[in-house]
C-alpha cells in the first residue's frame, strides 16, 4: 500500500521521543515500511528523514532544548500555522497517489476536510474528546467518510457521543528493546515521562515523602513554570530529578527501580510509561483515572482515588510486593508492538475494499 501518514505538529517526530505520540508515529512509520508499504510521513521539518519526511511545518524556529517554538515578529501564531500547513495539506493530498490515509494528528482541520477526498482515511483518536476536534468528529460522522480507531477502550467510551464506530487498538511496544529485571537492586520509586500538569509529577513527589521511599524523575520539562513552582521546590535528598535519559538509560533506571509511580490528572488514553514499565518487570502504582483502571490489574499495581496522596503511599507500598514475572507477562500478553502493526495494517487494507 502506498500510505500518508499525518502526523501531529507540536515536536518534531524523531528520537528521543518528546513523548509518546511521537514515538508512536516513529514506530508505526518505520514498521509499515518494514512490512514493503511505501510510506510518507506529512511532519514538521526536523523530524527523521529516514522516515520519508514530506515537511509541512517549518522547524527553523523550532528549539530542541525546550522544544518550544520561538515567538517571532514575522511569524504567525503556533495555531495558525498549523492550521494552513494542515490546509495546504488536505488541498492538495489527493494528488499525491496514495491508497490511503493514516491520520494522528489530533487537529480538527483533516477531519474536518475529508469529506472532499477520494482517498480513504483511518484517524486515530489519541486524546480524550476537547472542543476543536470533538466538534469536527461529530459533524464528520454524519457522512461517514473517515474510519475511526483509538487507543484504550477508556477512550473509546469517552467518544462514544460523537462516534460509536470506534475500533480499539491498543499501543504496542517494541519488548525487545526493554530488558526485564527480575530481581531490581535499587531501593527506589521511580516516575518517567513529560514534566507537566496533566502528569501530576507533584503528587508523586509527596505519595514518594509520605511513603518513605526515594524517588527518582526522569523525563523533558515540558512545562517550566509548573517545574520552577511545584516540582522543583520539593526535590531534596530523597527526591532526584534526572533530566530526559536517552533509552538504554530509562530502561535500566526503570528496571532497578522497586515501583513506578503513575499520577495522571486528566482522563490520559493510555500512557506508555505503563507498558515501558511492565516490560521492565516494574509494578505499578498510580491514579485510577482514564485507561490505568482498564491497563492495570491486581497482579501488576494497586491503585487508588485520583489526587489521593495518602492512598498513593499506601499504593506504592502494596505495589511494591506485585510478582515482577506477571508484569513481564502481562506487557507480552497487551502490549507488542508487532499485534499493533498488524490491526492497524489490518484496517487500512479494509479500507481499500470499501473504498469506491
Amino acid at each position: 500500500m502506498k500510505i500518508g501518514i499525518i502526523a501531529h505538529l507540536k515536536h518534531p517526530i524523531r528520537s528521543p521521543f518528546r513523548g509518546g505520540l511521537e514515538a508512536f508515529t516513529f514506530d508505526i512509520c518505520k514498521r509499515l515500511s518494514e512490512r514493503g508499504h511505501q510510506v510518507t510521513l506529512f511532519a514538521s521539518s526536523k523530524s527523521d528523514a529516514a522516515l520519508n519526511v514530506y515537511p509541512i511545518l517549518d522547524d527553523s524556529s523550532y528549539d530542541d532544548l525546550t522544544g518550544f517554538r520561538e515567538k517571532k515578529p514575522n511569524l504567525s501564531s503556533e495555531y495558525m500555522a498549523e492550521h494552513h500547513a494542515y490546509m495546504d495539506l488536505m488541498q492538495h493530498i489527493d494528488t499525491m497517489d496514495l491508497d490511503v490515509i493514516f491520520n494522528n494528528s489530533l487537529h480538527y482541520v483533516p477531519v474536518t476536510m475529508a469529506g472532499m477526498l477520494n482517498t480513504p482515511m483511518l484517524t486515530v483518536l489519541h486524546t480524550p474528546p476537547f472542543f476543536e476536534l470533538k466538534n469536527a468528529v461529530k459533524l464528520e460522522s454524519r457522512s461517514g467518510s473517515i474510519t475511526y480507531a483509538t487507543v484504550s477502550a477508556r477512550n473509546a467510551e469517552n467518544w462514544s457521543p460523537y462516534t460509536t464506530a470506534c475500533t480499539v487498538i491498543d499501543n504496542g511496544i517494541d519488548l525487545n528493546n526493554w530488558k526485564f529485571y527480575e530481581q531490581p537492586e535499587g531501593e527506589y520509586a521511580i516516575w518517567f515521562g513529560r514534566i507537566h500538569p496533566d502528569k501530576g509529577t507533584h503528587l508523586a513527589i509527596e505519595a514518594a515523602k509520605l511513603a518513605g521511599i526515594p524517588l527518582k524523575i526522569a523525563g523533558a520539562i515540558a512545562d517550566e513554570r509548573y517545574f520552577k513552582s511545584s516540582v522543583e521546590p520539593l526535590l531534596d535528598h530523597t527526591i532526584s530529578f534526572l533530566g530526559q535519559k536517552n533509552h538504554v538509560e530509562l530502561n535500566s533506571l526503570i528496571g532497578n527501580a522497586r515501583v513506578t509511580l503513575v499520577t495522571p490528572t486528566w482522563e490520559e488514553p493510555f500512557g506508555l510509561v505503563i507498558a515501558e514499565s511492565l516490560a521492565c518487570g516494574t509494578p505499578i502504582a498510580g491514579f485510577a483515572v482514564g485507561s490505568l483502571t482498564q491497563l492495570i490489574n491486581a497482579e501488576t499495581g494497586k491503585l487508588t482515588s485520583a489526587g489521593d496522596v495518602a492512598g498513593l503511599a499506601a499504593a506504592i507500598t502494596a505495589a511494591s510486593t506485585k510478582d515482577r514475572q506477571q508484569c513481564r507477562k502481562q506487557a507480552e500478553n497487551s502490549f507488542n508492538v508487532e499485534i499493533m502493526i498488524s490491526r492497524y495494517e489490518e484496517q487500512l487494507e479494509n479500507l481499500l475494499t470499501v473504498s469506491p
